[in-house]
């Protein structure tokens, strides 16, 4: 049975929340969300976590997020997003800032990870049920190729009291294997109880237990391969728009729609957490302190 690998996304600065918010404390003792989601990854058999940064803040994420600080636990490993991380031949275009996206930052990992792994964000909470049911799926897998899983999350479990969210809406056949992924932005709770999704002035009403993704992935080494390939191709087509992103979803769906793998959909009931405000930081430190009283954290995670 083999150990998979966790992958954290912890590249992004996090525009909407003003701050390098993969290392702000929310624990009692200062602990990030980061800290909590190795913890959990550590309980569910994973061997290794390897961090996506930039060079930018290389050596304060280093300082606080190494080896040492996980007691030994897992193994830790850095690798690097930048615009100008292309495949051989590929330039960035004149005027681009933005970074290439979530599949991108995936495909920095390509000469640190050998095994089925895990993908989540920096900044997201998935809760030690998330981690365990991804865990079990990969460490199954072996040598297996094409054959990829995601933790969907009930979309009233994963939504903000301080503003709208975007969530990939997924679609899921009889045998729970993804059929579609379509990103909807602009969800929220209504004053009359409804969720809802505003689409170009129109609302769309979504169902309470509607699965979404929240970027809780998992894949094996080939993924890498079929990303580099098609990145080539994205790149091309989209050279001309300076804001355009290669997403994690983008990947899957062209992946799943040629035929070429197939998603297993591992439902969660599980309570998500997340910052995408910082209005929201004092419910999730709340939370976190009722997990402690519940006894599923220690107070002192790495004591």
């Amino acid at each position: 049975m083999v150990k998979p690998t966790l992958l954290v996304l912890a590249a992004g600065m996090g525009s909407r929340y003003g701050s390098l918010k993969q290392m702000d404390g929310v624990g009692p003792n200062n602990e990030a969300i980061i800290d909590y989601s190795v913890y959990d990854a550590i309980r569910a058999g994973f061997g290794k976590v390897v961090f996506v940064i930039r060079h930018s803040f290389e050596k304060e994420f280093r300082e606080v997020f190494s080896a040492d600080r996980f007691g030994g636990r897992i193994a830790v490993d850095f690798v690097f997003q930048e615009l100008d991380c292309l495949p051989e031949g590929l330039t960035v275009p004149e005027g681009r800032v933005k970074p290439w996206g979530t599949n991108h930052a995936v495909m920095m990992a390509a000469d640190a990870v050998h095994e089925p792994f895990a993908v989540i964000n920096a900044d997201d909470f998935y809760g030690a049920e998330a981690y365990k049911t991804i865990g079990d799926y990969l460490s199954q897998l072996g040598e297996s190729k094409n054959r990829y899983c995601m933790v969907a999350y009930d979309l009233n479990r994963t939504l903000s009291e301080n503003g709208t969210v975007s969530r990939g809406v997924c679609g899921v056949d009889a045998e729970g294997n993804l059929t579609s992924m379509v990103e909807r932005t602009q969800i929220e709770r209504m004053p009359d109880g409804r969720i809802v999704f505003h689409d170009g002035g129109a609302d769309e009403v979504l169902a309470e237990d509607t699965p979404v993704s929240m970027n809780l992935f998992g894949f094996t080494p080939d993924f890498f391969g079929y990303s580099k390939e098609y990145f080539a191709k994205w790149v091309a087509e989209n050279r001309e728009n300076l804001k355009s992103e290669f997403y994690i979803p983008t990947m899957v769906n062209k992946l799943i729609g040629d035929g070429t793998a197939s998603l297993r959909v591992l439902r969660s009931a599980a309570q998500w957490h997340g910052v995408t405000y910082k209005e929201d930081k004092p419910a999730l430190m709340a939370a976190i302190e009722k997990m402690i009283a519940e006894g599923k954290y220690p107070r002192n995670l790495w004591a």
